[in-house]
């Protein structure tokens, strides 16, 4: 009996031996949430008295939704670090995000990422006005799983997730939505030969430019409002800019150095005639003599830049412009 009891210690002791599978010494953080440091490009998650460390160049998280399947790639190294770390006590943000990381409580042992594949699937977080149905991008969603990592022990050892995903979680990056504070009054461009309508409101812009101007802006009072489909040749597009801008500045060969495009072209999806989307449409009235006020409506807009997009609304106003 004795020692039939002391070959079953034996084989308790080789079972509970770390094999590389992450089965003793699992690492688990999946019901705690990413936080992020405000000094440094660090993410982290805190469990009890454990903590994992993703060191990662803000750059890294673009301001777009990924395609559907096919998230971004990084790989573990140069100035990508991952790090789990134990202490003897619970740690907090200062000791990590801290220039002059906090003393206490103790680090017990710490392991380093020596290899593996970081995938980020972006997906941007939208609020929706109720009232108007417009939506706006307030941030990204990143979701962050880490495959086939590898960890390096202090005793020269390793563990791995080797043919296995690791997930560390989701980051939200929060972001200024568009500010689209546009008033009623919209300008004809200035431009020689030139067919588009602006809108400004500092360093915003939002253009119309159409090959249908001509019918849709005709000194005659509608009784129907004047409706073209957002096309390549009748587009809307929207640009942010560094600092403000006016009619002239498109006017202007070559394009001025300054002020710098801050937010790429949004551009309008396609109009579609069976779906009643993408619709400019144009009411002309005449409020005195020799002078008429044409009253722009975008119906059922969608705005997209890359992978990313966002809904103007069933019927927004762009705008009004008086011609002779």
């Amino acid at each position: 009996m004795k020692r039939i009891l002391g070959l079953l210690a034996v084989v308790l002791f080789i079972n509970a031996c770390d094999d590389g599978d992450l089965t003793v010494d699992t690492i688990d953080f999946a019901d705690v949430p990413v936080q992020k440091c405000s000094q440094k490009d660090i993410l982290y998650k805190i469990s009890d008295n454990k903590m994992l460390i993703l060191a990662i160049p803000a750059a890294t998280f673009v301001n777009d939704e990924t395609p559907d399947n096919d998230p971004i790639e990084v790989q573990i190294s140069g100035n990508i670090d991952v790090v789990y770390r134990q202490y003897n006590g619970t740690p907090t943000d200062a000791n990590i995000c801290d220039i002059v990381t906090a003393a206490t409580p103790n680090l017990s042992e710490e392991w380093n990422a020596t290899s593996g594949t970081i995938l980020i699937t972006s997906t941007a977080i939208k609020t929706v006005n109720s009232t108007t149905g417009i939506t706006q991008i307030t941030g990204y969603r990143h979701y962050i799983v880490f495959e086939d990592i590898v960890f390096l022990k202090p005793d020269g050892t390793t563990q791995t997730y080797a043919g296995n995903s690791f997930v560390f979680g989701n980051y939200n990056a929060s972001q200024s939505p568009l500010a689209f504070g546009f008033n009623e009054e919209a300008a004809i461009s200035t431009c020689s030969g030139d067919n588009r309508i602006f809108n400004f409101n500092s360093s915003e812009v939002f253009i119309l430019d159409l090959a249908d101007f001509a019918t849709l802006f005709q000194n005659v009072e509608t009784t129907e409002p004047r409706i073209a489909y957002i096309s390549a040749t009748n587009k809307v597009n929207y640009r942010l800019y560094s600092g403000t801008i006016n009619n002239a500045y498109f006017c202007t060969t070559p394009v001025p150095s300054t002020p710098t495009l801050t937010e790429n072209n949004w551009l309008a999806n396609d109009g579609d005639v069976a779906d009643g989307t993408g619709i400019i449409s144009v009411t002309t009235t005449q409020p005195s003599l020799g002078v008429f006020e044409h009253t722009i409506r975008l119906k059922k807009v969608t705005m997209t830049k890359g992978n990313s997009d966002f809904y103007l609304g069933d019927d927004y106003l762009y705008g009004k412009i008086v011609t002779p």
